[in-house]
């Protein structure tokens, strides 16, 4: 009888050691999550996140999402009140938005997953650490001097406070000056919490930056870099994305009279679509536009989107930008 009871104690015991971890293991993964701090949205003068459907036409359906496309991060924190770019939060949701680099001597956003909330700050620290093996393949390059290193972030009343220390403003003439610039407005602003920056270097506010003095009265945006800007910017799809039919593309465009066309080329050389675009407003004003079109692809593998425009001159076609992808059959 006391052989029974013994073996039942023990019995009892290990029932209760497998609860007790049981319940505890979850208590640990909840506070492995930690809290973390950011901004939590995406793009604003150029919008990151897309245009109401209609707002530009092509030879297929407009405005209508590829079910197959990723579109732009659609964080759900609230704008930033502390140096780091955000509001605190428990969350770790990986979010995808688009740094800029350099194409020839055009921004051109390339993507990156980053975590939310910190959103805005890990995207500029994303750009610092400049582009990767398939973007410098691909003609992608940087202005930002390296060693370049992000102190602080903070949005407040949509205007974005970037800090970074002094190798940011080091060398470079004018040129290689507004593109670094440019580079970073462009990556903050893409997401809609964040309409203008401001810049320090090293904890002091800049006003006229680097030895060429570019004037810096006040807190800037995209239209303050327009001469950085192609005339069209893609910002969907972006840079080794795979495009999938029908494909949806949409971006800003400051064309004559608003009008571009779109080609999407398949691994084969085969021109798979080539459509007309046009953006709410051009000549002189930057528009937006976001279209959704088939194509069709002889042969999955690498693949090109090129915006062109024709010239109304001669009649000349020119390339306005190219985006490398993965276009499926």
């Amino acid at each position: 009888m006391n052989g029974t009871t013994a073996l039942a104690s023990r019995a009892h015991r290990r029932r209760s050691t497998v609860l007790t971890a049981a319940l505890t293991l979850p208590l640990l993964a909840v506070t492995a999550c930690g809290t973390t701090t950011g901004t939590a949205t995406q793009g604003t003068t150029t919008p990151a996140s897309p245009p109401t459907a209609g707002s530009g036409t092509s030879g297929g359906t407009s405005g209508t999402p590829a079910p197959s496309r990723t579109t732009a991060p659609q964080p759900t924190a609230t704008p930033a009140t502390g140096n780091s770019g955000g509001t605190s939060g428990t969350s770790a949701t990986r979010v995808r938005t688009g740094v800029y680099f350099l194409h020839g001597e055009k921004v051109s956003p390339a993507p990156r997953s980053v975590i939310a909330p910190a959103t805005a700050t890990a995207a500029v620290q994303a750009l610092l650490a400049g582009p990767d093996r398939y973007d410098r393949a691909h003609g992608r390059s940087t202005a930002i001097p390296s060693g370049t290193r992000l102190r602080s972030l903070v949005v407040r009343d949509h205007v974005a406070t970037v800090d970074l220390s002094g190798r940011y403003d080091d060398g470079g003439g004018s040129l290689s000056m507004r593109e670094r610039l440019a580079q970073v407005v462009f990556t903050v602003t893409r997401f809609p919490t964040v309409h203008k920056v401001t810049f320090e270097v090293d904890g002091k506010a800049v006003t006229s930056f680097g030895g060429e003095g570019v004037v810096l009265n006040g807190p800037v945006g995209r239209a303050d870099f327009e001469d950085r800007a192609p005339a069209v910017l893609v910002e969907s799809p972006m840079t080794g994305d795979t495009a999938r039919t029908p494909l949806r593309v949409w971006g800003s465009a400051d064309t004559f009279e608003a009008r571009f066309r779109l080609k999407v080329t398949d691994t084969t050389g085969r021109t798979a679509a080539d459509v007309l675009v046009k953006a709410t407003s051009g000549t002189g004003t930057r528009g937006t536009f976001d279209v959704t079109f088939p194509y069709k692809a002889g042969r999955t593998g690498p693949g090109l989107l090129t915006a062109y425009v024709v010239s109304a001159k001669d009649g000349r076609t020119v390339t306005v930008d190219t985006v490398p992808l993965t276009v499926n059959r």
